[in-house]
């Protein structure tokens, strides 16, 4: 039995809770990994994981010989990783997950010249609005628009997101102009629905140096990003998004700027990664190429 195998193995059954999960993202018949385990546990004389039909969770042993593995397994990619990336060109897959509107119309029509610069990497990119668990998904970083309360993850922040506020012609025909944040109680916004808190979130304004909210009555929630604009668009109210969103609509007059003396604070933008995980060769140039992008943009 190849020990480094097994003990990657183990750590990645660990971390998603899963055989079969585990043993996909490491290429692995299911059979041939449950046999490496047993081997695994026979060879120390312990046993490492609690099984049922649903989960798979370390037992005591198994969670101290986790973390020693854990340990062991980042010691060796870093030390591998330090001659690797001056020397060979980074390559094998890396997966990443971003919100879906901003990976289309921000990332993606850019990674052609990253993908041109990095030809052995593989790239798997994965879109939703929701906040993922990097570990459990198997995702090597993701970006997100947003504060960070998360401390079991690196983050490096690229950029702060413009928000404005708008709302259609056709619901500003119908309904007028907001004049005055005060306005706003006569009118609708679109309900954005965080996908992971479930939490309504309220228009937000910076006034005077200091942040006032605001709750307005709405006909709809909704939450997908796309979903959001798309509200918008259609006359159900005002919406606020990252300027990014709405350019075209904006440009082509769909959507009308409003209220620009009171802006909504900007997102911060960060990529984001486990802590105990390496900055691999393929995930740092990654992260490099993302500050280089967002650092020649608005």
């Amino acid at each position: 039995m190849d020990r480094f195998q097994a003990m990657l193995l183990f750590t990645r059954i660990v971390e998603l809770s899963s055989f079969s999960r585990a043993a996909d993202s490491l290429q692995l018949p299911r059979a041939t990994a449950s046999n490496i385990i047993r081997q695994l546990e026979a060879r120390l004389g312990v046993r490492l994981l609690h099984r049922t039909t649903r989960q798979v969770s370390p037992t005591l042993d198994g969670s101290a010989y986790y973390e020693r593995c854990r340990r062991l397994l980042a010691d060796l990619d870093e030390a591998e990783s330090s001659f690797d990336h001056s020397t060979v060109a980074p390559s094998g897959k890396l997966r990443v997950e971003m919100p879906g509107a901003f990976g289309r119309l921000m990332v993606l029509p850019a990674l052609p010249a990253f993908c041109e610069r990095y030809p052995g990497i593989e790239l798997e990119i994965s879109s939703s609005d929701r906040v993922i668990d990097l570990i459990q998904e198997g995702v090597d970083c993701a970006l997100r628009g947003a504060e960070l309360r998360d401390s079991t993850l690196v983050a490096r922040r690229l950029a702060p997101l413009q928000q404005i506020t708008c709302a259609s012609r056709a619901y500003l025909d119908r309904y007028g102009v907001p004049r005055t944040l005060d306005d706003l109680a006569q009118h609708l916004a679109v309900n954005y629905q965080s996908p992971t808190t479930r939490r309504i979130l309220d228009l937000e304004f910076i006034v005077d140096g200091q942040l006032r909210t605001v709750a307005m009555p709405s006909r709809l929630t909704v939450n997908l990003a796309d979903a959001y604009v798309t509200a918008c668009e259609a006359g159900f109210g005002l919406i606020q998004v990252p300027r990014y969103h709405v350019t075209a609509a904006l440009a082509e007059s769909r959507l009308v700027e409003l209220l620009p003396e009171w802006q909504p604070p900007p997102l911060p933008l960060s990529v984001v990664y486990p802590q105990h995980r390496h900055l691999s060769p393929r995930l740092r140039v990654f992260v490099d190429w993302l500050i280089e992008l967002f650092g020649t943009g608005p």
